[in-house]
């Protein structure tokens, strides 16, 4: 039996593109509420525009996680390919409906 050896990785490179580019999105938030020159982070940077780029980060990596990625190869192999069979299979016999169970004392 012939084993297929080729690695398969969970997401394909459009996906790990996006989880990047969300991680610096992520990176580019964080900064830039601490670059916020009022007192305890109260100004535009830290309250507005910081939790923005987070909020946008965040949605980048789901969507980077969701996305269908169209390279990731499917693995084949004889376990997982179907056949149909030559002769017509018989149909499954339903089982006797269960009864009821008997004690001894």
């Amino acid at each position: 039996m012939e084993q297929n050896t080729t690695p398969r990785f969970a997401f394909g490179p459009r996906n790990y593109r996006l989880m990047f580019i969300g991680l610096a999105v992520l990176a580019a938030g964080f900064i830039t509420m601490t670059l916020d020159k009022e007192d305890y982070g109260e100004g535009f940077l830290g309250i507005t525009l910081g939790p923005i780029l987070l909020a946008i980060g965040f949605l980048i990596e789901f969507w980077a996680i969701m996305a269908k990625s169209t390279a990731a190869p499917i693995a084949r192999d004889v376990a997982t390919t179907s056949t149909v069979p030559s002769q017509p299979v018989p149909p499954v016999a339903t089982p006797a409906a269960p009864q009821a169970p008997t004690y001894k004392r």
